[in-house]
């Protein structure tokens, strides 16, 4: 495995100052952004898929410092019932899968999106509950009239241009769990897998080590995310885990996103590691920084000190003992 870092947290940096400056604390991948949440402060697609000699330049960059680009990630809302969103965001993905194909890059990260509620609806919708009735009838039109249509037009793109899509797991989109993933994965295409963090399983009271072996044997992790979540079991007791207050209501939120080690022990990231080398998974692992109680860089340094004592880099040796 190699630890990697998605470099959005830099966006203040030039490419060539963000490359030396995560080369410095020991990552050996970026993660970079093409628009989007994102945002593209890193790498501007248009321009380097109109020009190879610029997207040679590129790649020096990164391959001169030791560094490999591990995904190109574009999170957005392509089947938004916000009709100029959802353009926006299917024409990102579009471009930045052509480009990882030039460059490649093996895997472009983003959301699965989230459809509204019928043909006429303005914003999105998120069921999560199976009744009242209505709200199974919304979850089936999205996936029948959305959601699978458009993942096959994507997923038949990226295997011609034979790049990776590693969708997140997040709460809010409609896949968010393992199940969801691989339900679109089997009714679309094999290149949508898992951007898996498992930040966004533990909030919803999933296991991430379950979550490996159950995506893992499906061969559909392609991409990891390493950010904590820290529980607050007395605020889970009054809001629940839907919570809604603010990230910044630290004191009242039933959860928090933490650096790597912060919201869970070690031992529980030495766990996912071994997990992830067992079911298949031997790529980045990418710190992804969220944390409301430090500083960009003292939450990056903490993911990468605590990463690199549990990461396992070499290969098996040979079991002598038997």
């Amino acid at each position: 495995m190699k630890l990697g870092v998605f470099v959005v947290l830099f966006a203040e940096k030039s490419f060539e100052e963000m490359l030396d400056h995560v080369k410095s604390k020991g990552v050996e991948a970026v993660e970079i952004g093409t628009g989007g949440n994102p945002g593209d402060a890193h790498c501007k697609v248009d321009e380097l898929l109109a020009s190879e000699e610029k997207r040679q330049a590129y790649l020096e960059q990164v391959h001169s410092r030791g560094l490999t680009i591990s995904a190109f990630s574009c999170h957005n809302n392509p089947v938004s019932p916000n009709q100029e969103e959802a353009k926006e965001a299917h024409e990102t993905l579009v471009k930045t899968i052509k480009l990882a194909s030039l460059l490649g890059v093996p895997v472009v990260n983003t959301f699965s999106g989230t459809p509204g509620s019928d043909e006429e609806a303005t914003q999105p919708n998120w069921p999560i509950s199976p009744w009242p009735n209505e709200y199974t009838d919304i979850y089936n039109w999205q996936w029948e009239a959305k959601l699978i249509p458009y993942w096959k037009e994507i997923g038949k793109l990226a295997e011609e241009h034979h790049v990776k899509i590693g969708i997140e797991l997040h709460g809010g989109f409609s896949v968010h769990t393992p199940y969801t993933l691989l339900k679109l994965r089997n009714r679309t295409s094999p290149a949508i897998g898992a951007n898996l963090d498992p930040s966004h399983l533990w909030w919803q009271g999933i296991d991430p080590v379950a979550a490996i072996k159950i995506l893992g044997k499906e061969n559909a992790i392609h991409h990891f995310h390493a950010k904590d979540t820290f529980i607050d079991q007395e605020n889970v007791n009054m809001y629940g885990l839907t919570d809604m207050q603010p990230y910044g209501d630290v004191q009242t939120r039933a959860w928090t996103f933490r650096s790597v080690g912060c919201g869970h022990s070690l031992q529980d990231w030495s766990d996912m590691m071994s997990a992830l080398r067992t079911y298949g998974y031997d790529y980045v692992v990418s710190i992804e920084h969220e944390d409301p109680l430090m500083s960009v860089d003292e939450g990056f340094t903490r993911a990468v000190f605590n990463l690199k004592s549990v990461l396992i880099k070499d290969q098996p040796a040979e079991m002598w003992w038997v």
